[in-house]
């Protein structure tokens, strides 16, 4: 507070000057907001994670006429638990499944359908697969069963 003739309040210092501030205030101001941006990360890394769900959201075991469909999630390491990776089968034998840049999960047998859940996406395929069809085994080796052709140099690779 600025001080007038007589001992009379006249206003603050600012007031004063014309409502602009001091370099000490734009200063300070300066410096609390570059301690809150440091302190930001630390405050936001102290707090607990959200639970990630019961457990109906992390595993599920059912029969969906006539497939057994089982999933679980197995976490990634050192991330929240629902940023893991689906581990499905469709009696006993894995569907691939592919998390969609929205959010939807498709399935390796329908390419083109998205899904909100990953149980959802392997009952679409099982409507797929239909009754008393299975999933095909995946071949280990190459693509093609790692057939070599006529004229591609058997066993002993390509020629030319």
């Amino acid at each position: 507070m600025v001080v007038g003739a007589g001992g009379v309040a006249v206003g603050t210092e600012r007031q004063v000057r014309g409502g602009k501030p001091s370099r000490r205030e734009v200063t300070r101001g300066l410096l609390a907001s570059v301690a809150a941006l440091g302190l930001a990360p630390v405050v936001a890394a102290s707090r607990p994670l959200p639970p990630a769900g019961s457990a109906e959201d992390r595993a599920f075991d059912e029969t969906y006429r006539g497939h057994r469909i089982q999933g679980f999630l197995v976490p990634a390491a050192a991330r929240r638990a629902d940023e893991g990776e689906w581990q499905i089968t469709v009696d006993g034998r894995p569907l691939h499944l592919m998390r969609r840049a929205d959010g939807t999960w498709m399935s390796m047998v329908d390419h083109y359908t998205s899904y909100a859940t990953p149980l959802e996406a392997a009952r679409a395929a099982v409507d797929e697969i239909g009754p008393g069809q299975r999933l095909r085994e995946m071949a280990p080796g190459p693509v093609g069963g790692g057939h070599t052709g006529h004229g591609m140099g058997g066993a002993h690779g390509v020629r030319a």
